[in-house]
Formats: C-alpha cells, sequence, structure tokens
C-alpha cells in the first residue's frame, strides 16, 4: 500500500495538551496502535504511513481537537476507544469526510445512483487537497472541474455528516456587459450571478432537497460581498469566480473561516472582469500564501477540460494553455 503524509493543525496553548496529550501521550498511542511517524510540529502535527492508518490517525486528531474545543479533554481510555471506532468507521465505510477513506473512488452526493470522480491527474491532485488540506486555491481555465469537484466535496461532507453547513459565494461582477439595474427584490437580483452555483447544487441534489437545505440555512448560496462579518464554523465555503474579487474582499473571505471548517477558492486569471485586474485578490492571494503552511495551491490546464471538445480548443486558441498564472508561484515574502 502507498505510504502518504498529511499536515493536521493543532491548536496553540492549553488546548494543545487536550489534543496531543500530556508529554504527547495521546501521539504515543496513536503510534503504537496504527503504526503511523507522528511528529509533533508548530502548530501542526504530520502523519506518516499507509494510506488507510494515516486516515484513521487524522479522524483521531481531528476528533480530539473538536473535544479540545468543547473543552472535553479525553483520558487514555477514552483516546483508545476513539481510536478503535475511528479504526472501525474505516472498515465498514462509514467514515466519510475528513479521512482519505471517504474520498476514495468517488464522492457520494444525493442524487440516487450518481457517483462523482476525478477524470483527470490534476483533478485527482485537487480532489486529495480537499481531502488533506482545510484551505485550497483550485487556479485553471473554463471547463476544468474547478467549481463542479468543489461544490461536490461540499455536498459530500454534508451528506455523510462531516460538515454541518455549505455556503457558496461568488462576487457579483458582471463580465464585459453593464446590465444596469436589475428587476425584482435584492435576491432576484443577485441571483443571476450565482446561477452556475445553482447549477452545480441542481446536479447533485434534487429542487425538494435544495429548497429544505436552503430554507433551513443548511445550504447558503450568497454573493461574496456578503460574507463580512461573519464566523464561520463547522462548514464548507467555496469561493467561486475569485478571480474577481478585489484583495479586500478575498482578505475578508479568508478571515471568515472558523474552527471545523474547510475553505476552498477557484478562479481563472485570464477571465478577470475587474476594470483594473492587477486589483484581483486572488493573484494577490496565490503570491502572498504560496508558501504558507496547511494551504495547497492546485493548477488545471486545458488537458483537464471535461466540458465539450471544442472547449479545448477555444482555450487553446485565447492562449489559456500558455498563460498558467505566474501568482501561483512563490514569489517572496508577503508585503506589509
Amino acid at each position: 500500500m502507498p505510504r502518504v503524509e498529511v499536515n493536521i493543525p493543532v491548536p496553540l496553548g492549553p488546548e494543545r495538551v487536550s489534543v496531543l496529550g500530556t508529554a504527547e501521550r495521546n501521539l504515543k498511542m496513536i503510534r503504537e496502535a496504527l503504526g503511523v511517524d507522528v511528529t509533533a510540529r508548530q502548530g501542526e502535527v504530520a502523519l506518516r504511513g499507509d494510506r488507510r492508518s494515516v486516515a484513521v490517525a487524522r479522524s483521531v486528531l481531528e476528533r480530539l481537537g473538536r473535544a479540545a474545543r468543547e473543552s472535553e479533554a479525553m483520558n487514555r481510555q477514552q483516546v483508545l476507544e476513539v481510536i478503535a471506532t475511528e479504526a472501525e468507521r474505516y472498515e465498514s465505510g462509514r467514515g466519510m469526510g475528513e479521512g482519505a477513506a471517504a474520498w476514495d473512488g468517488a464522492l457520494d452526493v444525493y442524487t440516487s445512483g450518481r457517483a462523482i470522480k476525478a477524470k483527470t491527474g490534476n483533478q485527482e491532485r485537487y480532489l486529495e487537497a480537499m481531502r488533506t488540506h482545510d484551505m485550497v486555491f483550485a487556479i485553471g481555465p473554463a471547463g476544468t472541474g474547478k467549481t463542479y469537484l468543489a461544490v461536490a466535496a461540499a455536498v459530500h461532507l454534508l451528506r455523510t455528516d462531516r460538515a454541518k453547513k455549505v455556503i457558496l459565494a461568488r462576487p457579483a461582477v458582471e463580465a464585459g456587459e453593464k446590465l444596469g439595474f436589475l428587476p425584482g427584490d435584492l435576491q432576484a437580483k443577485v441571483n443571476p450571478y450565482l446561477r452556475p452555483l445553482f447549477d452545480a447544487l441542481n446536479d447533485m441534489m434534487d429542487y425538494a432537497t435544495i429548497r429544505r437545505f436552503m430554507d433551513t440555512d443548511v445550504v447558503e448560496v450568497v454573493p461574496l460581498a456578503f460574507m463580512r462579518g461573519r464566523t464561520l464554523n463547522n462548514a464548507v465555503v467555496i469561493l467561486d469566480e475569485a478571480q474577481n474579487s478585489t484583495r479586500g474582499q478575498m482578505q475578508m473571505f479568508l478571515t471568515r473561516m472558523g474552527h471545523g471548517s474547510k475553505m476552498i477558492v477557484t478562479g481563472d486569471v485570464t477571465q478577470i472582469d475587474l476594470p483594473d485586474p492587477r486589483e484581483s485578490g486572488l493573484i494577490d492571494a496565490a503570491r502572498r500564501l504560496a508558501r504558507v503552511p496547511g494551504i495547497s495551491f492546485v493548477t488545471l490546464d486545458r488537458a483537464d477540460v471535461v466540458r465539450h471538445s471544442l472547449v479545448q480548443r477555444v482555450v487553446d486558441a485565447y492562449g489559456g494553455a500558455a498563460r498558467r498564472p505566474r501568482a501561483a508561484q512563490p514569489a517572496g515574502p508577503p508585503e506589509e
């Protein structure tokens, strides 16, 4: 079985002791019970071993983290019971979500008989990044599955009770046309900008389920501007068309992240609709965050286009294949 390595964020201060245990006792139990290499670092724990053992160890640490946030420190016997429970969940196929087991093969969505899988190598790397990181940036041209796979992952985590909420956000920026004042109330005005996110949801849930989840705020589809001032815990939060966010909006969005949440940011730097493309929050974030531990950047290209075959040719004709975003490469420390 191939060996994998993942880094799990852990809190600092008293919560860190609750997760790792006194003198890192909990890590020693995980190491002995599961046969994984465990290394505690500043702000994270590195796990190395076979996929099954790392997946179980990851789930155990996340359980310990949730208990620590709720001030419920576990004793030795309770930690051993968590290890045994997570191992059983993996083997029985119920251990969905943060652990790698749930993502092996396909993503489970609400549409009966429908499983969603990666179709290219880069898409597999994208899914792997979403499995193993709490903040992921996916950058690539139209048709590469950036948004679709992000929504599928979010729905999967919701269906398997690893997330309590899914929030889909998008900048309300016009694509080269001035639409003027749209008719209707506020919801009617912003719906056209959010339509692509609804399209993805409609492919993974029936209308009644979408309506029920939206009525109870389990699923939200909102303009990016509506995110200000919120703290989002135990949620999967997706920012689509992020190339059209400003630097300030991107910083605002990323700092909404709460405990137990994942953030997925998608965009295409060849289709920036801002008046000044240099103000793109996606390009700025890629430059600033490329070297930050715990954040993953995935680049997709024309070979990952999964729409009509003509879309690949259009991407090529407009130079998308040759214009990998320079901002996705590390470019030195962030500006003050």
